[in-house]
């Protein structure tokens, strides 16, 4: 007897009335409707007519003009730097979507709760390691680590791209010194929002804090999801991530449907 499976989608919608992503990088899709193919078929099919389709309908289609990082999507180590690992000895060429291992991309999955720190906070090494005791786990090699933050519960609203607390680099770095290598965030970016950081460094003058938790990938390279969506549903841990990325060639990242497996 097989043993049953509880899918659980933490991908949002690609689609043109909620807006996921600031204005000029929102994608775009055109709907064809049956009908509205049925040129394209005459066209590719000599001899025929448009009377000839049932019902005079040919074939629903899409365009779609989006960018890499559209929708729930997995970014590359290609994306955050040029080089990654220098941790490891000699800086290496970043890897790009094409190349993530797959392994990467289906293992054991932990949710950290962040959802009571404020917008723009950043998250540091002792909240991982306080909110790995609460849940009384022990992080993995290859586990994929998923960060809950407010983020999620405001999809759909005019400020989700300026909502969540943000993963910082020592956060990160935790993180990929005990052997991870894929991360996620229900928010639209692992870092804080642009406008707290900005907002930080005209205030210090600390320009290491652009991007600082991307900017991890230069000393370990790792991979990490934005966008997700439903973590709230999810366990603490006791589940497999889905995350296969699309396969596009020398990319920096890929859009994905994630998937949590129970």
């Amino acid at each position: 007897m097989k043993t049953p499976h509880t899918f659980i989608d933490l991908s949002i919608y690609l689609e043109n009335d909620v807006l996921s992503d600031p204005p000029p990088l929102a994608p775009r899709i055109t709907y064809q409707r049956h009908a509205d193919t049925v040129p394209e078929f005459v066209a590719m099919l000599p001899g025929v007519k448009p009377e000839d389709f049932p019902d005079g309908e040919a074939a629903a289609a899409e365009w779609v003009t989006l960018t890499t990082h559209s929708g729930t999507h997995l970014d590359a180590p290609y994306h955050f730097h040029s080089t990654m690992d220098a941790q490891f000895g000699e800086p290496q060429p970043s890897t790009t979507i094409d190349q993530v291992p797959l392994e990467w991309c289906f293992q054991p999955g932990v949710k950290l709760d962040f959802r009571q720190f404020a917008d723009g906070y950043v998250v540091t090494a002792a909240d991982v390691q306080a909110e790995l005791e609460r849940i009384g786990y022990a992080l993995e090699p290859l586990d994929i680590v998923l960060v809950n933050t407010r983020a999620g519960s405001r999809y759909g609203y005019g400020d989700y791209v300026s909502a969540g607390c943000g993963m910082g680099y020592e956060a990160t770095m935790y993180l990929l010194e005990r052997g991870v290598r894929l991360t996620g965030t229900d928010a639209w970016s692992w870092d804080a929002p642009f406008s707290y950081t900005a907002k930080r460094i005209a205030e210090t003058g600390n320009t290491a804090l652009i991007w600082e938790g991307h900017k991890a990938g230069r000393e370990i390279g790792y991979c990490h999801l934005e966008k997700l969506h439903n973590l709230e549903a999810l366990p603490d841990h006791g589940f497999t991530v889905s995350c296969f990325p699309h396969k596009i060639r020398g990319a920096s990242a890929g859009w994905t449907r994630a998937v949590a497996i129970l």
